[in-house]
C-alpha cells in the first residue's frame, strides 16, 4: 500500500481487516508531514503524542473483538476553525493564539465517534477572510504543485495536506468558494453541501460564548483526494445533531450510482460578465464533449438570473450585515432591509430550483484562474495576460453560496504551467447523495486527483 495517497475508504478497510494497524497508517502520515511540511506549511498545531496514543487505542480495541467504525483508526486533520477539545483553535488570529474549547464541535464529536484519530489542524487565512491562506500566527501555505503560487484559502491548508499526502480528508468551511477554490487549485475534491445541511455549531472559536452570528451561506464540508471518500465523510457529519437549531430534518443518504446515459447535464463554460481563464473555460468544454460521447444529455445552460453579479454584491451586503452582530456599527442596518436582503435572495433560490427542475447538474468553473503567485490581498490577478479584480476569484462559487446549492469541486487535468484545473458541478438543494454519484460517474472521464510529482 502507498499509504500516504491511499483513499480513507481503503485505509479504514486495511485496519479494519489488520491488514495494517493504526499506528502504522498514522506514523506514515507523521513522516510524510516531517518530510514535507517545512516547505509546504500546510499542517500546524501538530499533536503526535496524543493521535499516537489514540491509534494504539484503536489496534487495542480491533485486538479485543470490538465492531470498528467506518474511520477506525484513520489519522486526519482539520482545518483551523473547529473547536477541539485539548487542541488550540486559533482561526490564525493572535487573540485566539491559545484559545482551546472546553469540548468537541459537533463535526468533530462524529468524526471521533466513527473512530478517526485527530492528528492536526491545517493553516487558514485570518479570521477565514482571505483567498489565499497566510496568518501572522502560522505563516503562509504554499501549493505542492507550485510552492511558489497559493493554495487558495480559505481552506488553503487542509487542501494543500491532502494533496500532499499528509492526511486522508479534512473538513472545511466554505462562504464564498472557501472549500471548493483551494480544491481546485491543489487538484483534490471538496464538496459544499446544501445550505444548513452540516452543523455549524463549533465551527468557530468563541472564548466568550457569543451569539453566533453567521447563520446564512456559510457550509461546512469535506475536502478528499476521491468522490467515494467525500462521500463517506459527508454521511458521518451530515444532519441534525442537537446543537445547531438551523439545520434540516432532511435524510442523509448514501451516494448514488448513476449512469452518464441518463443524465442531463448544462454547461456554462463561462459566466456572462465573469472573467475566466481561456484553459479553464475550454476544460469545460472538454469534459462536455466527453460527456455527450459517453451517451449524457448535455447542452449550454440557460442561466436562469439575469444578472449574477448583483447576486454576488447581495451577497456581499448579507454576509456584511451578519457581522454588525460581531462589531456594531454607530448606525446599524435597520431591520426592514435585512427582510428585503432576504427577500431578494429568495428569488435567486427559487430561480436556481426552478433550474435543476430540467437538469441533474450544472458544468462550470470553480474560479477564474488556476493558482496564482502569492500576493498581497487586492492585488489584480492577472487572467490570460489581463488585470482581473482579486475580489472576483470567488465568484463562480460565492454564487451558490448566495442560493445555498450543493456544488463540488473535482480535478479535471492541468494547464500549460503544470497546475491543476478543477471544474464545477452545482445540484438541486439537499440531493447531495445524486451529486456526488454525478461526480463518481465523471470522475473516470477526468482521471481524478493526480500526485504532484515532488510528493
Amino acid at each position: 500500500m502507498d499509504i500516504v495517497f491511499c483513499s480513507t475508504v481503503d485505509l479504514a478497510a486495511a485496519i479494519a481487516a489488520r491488514k495494517i494497524s493504526a499506528v502504522e497508517v498514522l506514523d506514515a502520515h507523521l513522516e510524510q508531514i516531517d518530510s514535507h511540511n517545512g516547505a509546504v506549511n500546510a499542517v500546524i498545531s501538530l499533536d503526535r503524542d496524543g493521535a499516537r496514543e489514540r491509534a494504539r487505542k484503536a489496534d487495542t480495541a480491533l485486538a479485543r473483538g470490538e465492531a470498528p467504525g467506518p474511520l477506525h483508526g484513520v489519522p486526519f486533520t482539520l482545518k483551523d476553525m473547529h473547536e477541539t477539545s485539548g487542541m488550540k483553535t486559533t482561526v490564525g488570529f493572535p487573540p485566539f493564539a491559545d484559545y482551546v474549547a472546553g469540548h468537541d464541535s459537533p463535526v468533530v464529536a462524529r468524526l471521533k465517534a466513527a473512530g478517526g484519530v485527530l492528528m492536526a489542524k491545517t493553516n487558514v487565512a485570518t479570521m477565514l477572510s482571505d483567498w489565499q491562506s497566510n496568518n501572522p500566527l502560522f505563516g503562509r501555505t504554499g501549493n505542492p504543485w507550485n510552492i511558489h503560487r497559493t493554495a487558495g484559502g480559505s481552506s488553503g491548508g487542509a487542501a494543500a495536506a491532502l494533496c500532499a499526502g499528509m492526511t486522508p480528508f479534512d473538513v472545511g468551511t466554505d462562504m464564498q468558494d472557501s472549500i471548493r477554490l483551494p480544491a481546485a487549485f491543489c487538484g483534490v475534491y471538496g464538496l459544499k453541501p446544501t445550505e444548513h445541511r452540516i452543523s455549524l455549531a463549533g465551527a468557530f472559536p468563541d472564548p466568550g460564548g457569543a451569539a453566533r452570528s453567521v447563520r446564512l451561506m456559510s457550509c461546512l464540508g469535506p475536502l478528499a483526494r476521491s468522490v467515494e471518500d467525500l462521500s463517506l465523510i459527508y454521511q458521518i457529519i451530515a444532519g441534525p445533531d442537537g446543537s445547531d437549531t438551523d439545520l434540516a430534518p432532511v435524510p442523509v443518504e448514501a451516494m448514488r450510482k448513476l449512469d452518464l446515459k441518463a443524465l442531463r447535464i448544462a454547461v456554462a463554460p463561462s459566466f456572462p460578465g465573469f472573467p475566466v481563464a481561456g484553459e479553464i473555460s475550454a476544460a469545460v468544454e472538454n469534459l462536455a464533449t466527453q460527456l455527450r460521447s459517453a451517451g449524457a444529455t448535455v447542452e449550454e445552460a440557460k442561466l436562469p438570473r439575469p444578472d449574477l453579479h448583483d447576486d454576488l454584491e447581495q451577497g456581499g451586503a448579507l454576509i456584511g450585515m451578519m457581522m454588525e452582530a460581531a462589531q456594531p456599527p454607530e448606525q446599524p442596518t435597520p431591520i426592514s432591509r435585512w427582510f428585503e436582503a432576504l427577500a431578494r435572495r429568495d428569488q435567486s433560490i427559487l430561480a436556481w430550483d426552478r433550474f435543476f427542475e430540467s437538469w441533474d447538474a450544472l458544468l462550470c468553473p470553480v474560479s477564474m484562474t488556476t493558482a496564482f503567485p502569492h500576493c498581497e490581498p487586492g492585488t489584480p490577478i492577472k487572467v490570460d495576460g489581463k488585470e482581473q479584480s482579486y475580489w472576483m476569484l470567488p465568484a463562480y462559487g460565492a454564487v451558490f453560496n448566495y442560493s445555498g446549492h450543493p456544488a463540488l469541486s473535482m480535478p479535471c487535468g492541468q494547464d500549460s504551467d503544470g497546475l491543476p484545473i478543477g471544474l464545477q458541478l452545482v445540484g438541486k438543494r439537499w440531493s447531495e447523495s445524486r451529486l456526488l454519484g454525478i461526480a463518481a460517474a465523471i470522475e473516470p472521464l477526468t482521471g481524478g486527483f493526480r500526485r504532484p510529482p515532488a510528493y
